[in-house]
């Protein structure tokens, strides 16, 4: 299976002689669950830049279906992978939700009509049509989120990049946040969220990647990324905490020895009372 898009060598640096991306390769596969994980500098939202064409590579190259993206190909990009900043005030520019939606597709010199069939669907989507005519900058930090989720859609970005989307949502916005990525996924989007949040990409992650000091340091299933005690310290992550308790349970006799950690609490239970009976 060829990947949807690739990341070859790249290398980037804000300051001569300290990179930001050290030679990163990384193979995107249609439909994947990504978790990009690592500690603040470690590079994942330069990678995030790169692959959607805001920042030019000082080395390597960039793959979208098979074909190199040069810098006057930057806007394949753009037309392809959609990306999702921590902070959605960074991303939001216009006047009204409305406007704010068809920014893209108009970038796009698409006709009028689509414009709006896509508007409409992003809207509807986002669960955003009562706020069309409101002002972005008055939304809630929830609101705005699924505002800059309603851009991408707009564009039918087909490889989503969400840099630190659970950042400043409350328990009720994040759940309803991971319904929507769940949904997207399961449309078949192609999907990379860069998070700290260990038991988010435990359980949901189909493939977590962590990054540390502008490198690659481990790429593979989150059960054993995760469960790896080097990596987590040399990327200053912490163990997700369902590990900690499938590993106390193991220890006492309360588990399966050989069997490997649930991804969820609800997998847990379901295990343990299938141990019961």
């Amino acid at each position: 299976m060829q990947p949807v898009l690739q990341a070859k060598g790249l290398r980037f640096c804000y300051e001569a002689d300290k990179p930001a991306l050290d030679g990163v390769s990384l193979d995107i596969f249609a439909g994947e669950r990504i978790a990009v994980l690592g500690p603040n500098g470690a590079g994942k939202s330069t990678l995030f830049l790169c692959l959607t064409g805001v920042l030019a590579p000082d080395g390597g190259e960039i793959v979208l279906h098979g074909q190199t993206v040069g810098r006057k190909g930057r806007k394949r990009l753009c037309e392809h992978v959609g990306v999702v900043f921590q902070n959605a005030d960074d991303q939001i520019i216009a006047s009204t939700v409305a406007a704010e939606v068809s920014f893209g597709p108009m970038n796009l010199r698409l006709p009028r009509d689509e414009v709006a069939r896509r508007v409409d669907n992003a809207l509807d989507y986002m669960d955003l049509q009562a706020f069309r005519a409101r002002p972005p900058h008055d939304l809630s930090g929830g609101e705005k989120k699924r505002v800059t989720i309603a851009d991408m859609l707009a564009m039918q970005s087909e490889v989503l990049l969400l840099d630190e989307p659970f950042a400043s949502l409350d328990p009720a916005g994040s759940e309803r946040l991971e319904a929507v990525l769940a949904r997207l996924s399961d449309e078949g989007r192609t999907l990379l969220i860069a998070t700290h949040d260990m038991d988010f990409a435990l359980r949901w992650a189909t493939r977590a990647v962590v990054f540390a000091g502008g490198s690659v340091l481990a790429d593979g299933a989150p059960q054993a990324v995760l469960a790896d005690d080097t990596v987590l310290r040399r990327a200053q992550l912490r163990r997700p905490l369902l590990m900690e308790v499938w590993d106390t349970l193991r220890e006492r006799g309360l588990a399966p020895a050989d069997a490997p950690c649930p991804v969820s609490a609800g997998a847990l239970a379901r295990l343990l009372d299938g141990r019961a009976d």
